[in-house]
């Protein structure tokens, strides 16, 4: 009985030593994904439509659409969808909507859109991304937006952002998020077409 007991025990500590050695050498790419068409905080007003949630570290395919929203005075758009994946060697996100007015008329577009992406090349991580935004004019004026971080302040306080894009990536992992319009003031915080995308490669 102690033999076995014995041999149980030394059959154990085996495992134990080399399970640690087995799952590192059979290491695999991991992804990270949202995408939310519309973000938005005011005067005790929250709201995310069309949000798709985190995508699982394991990947697949997350996908969520609203016909529209109309909050009176802070924001109202059709047609919100929002995409993200995760499989083999990239993760990508998509979110979009259209007909879009912001504080009653200041901000306005056609289509606003969000594009992210994150690679592994190999073992090395890469990311890119952009928006695009038909018809957008902010107080009143046509913007025709092409660098990322395009920035326009805005009497009382307002800030609006367009085309953000903030990343990071080095190594084996990178990650990007891409604001197609992000705006900013007392008391107010909208975000609308967010793509986030990240990986880590094996």
């Amino acid at each position: 009985m102690n033999e076995k007991k014995a041999i149980i025990a030394i059959c154990l500590a085996a495992v134990l030593a080399f399970s640690p050695a087995v799952s590192l050498a059979q290491g695999t790419t991991t992804f990270s994904g949202e995408a939310v068409a519309l973000k938005a905080s005011a005067a005790g007003i929250s709201l995310a439509l069309s949000d798709t949630g985190a995508l699982p570290s394991s990947g697949g395919s997350l996908s969520t659409s609203v016909a529209s929203v109309n909050v009176l005075g802070l924001a109202s758009a059709d047609v919100l969808k929002s995409t993200t994946s995760g499989s083999g060697t990239s993760s990508q996100s998509q979110s979009s909507v259209a007909s879009l007015n912001l504080l009653s008329g200041l901000v306005t577009a056609d289509v606003v859109k969000s594009n992210s992406s994150a690679t592994c090349s190999g073992s090395q991580a890469s990311t890119s991304g952009n928006a695009e935004l038909v018809g957008l004019t902010v107080a009143g004026q046509s913007i025709l937006v092409s660098n990322p971080n395009l920035s326009i302040s805005l009497p009382g306080g307002i800030s609006v952002i367009i085309n953000q894009q903030t990343s990071s990536s080095g190594g084996t992992s990178g990650s990007i998020t891409v604001n197609a319009l992000h705006v900013t003031g007392p008391s107010i915080d909208i975000v609308v077409a967010s793509a986030q995308s990240g990986i880590t490669c094996a």
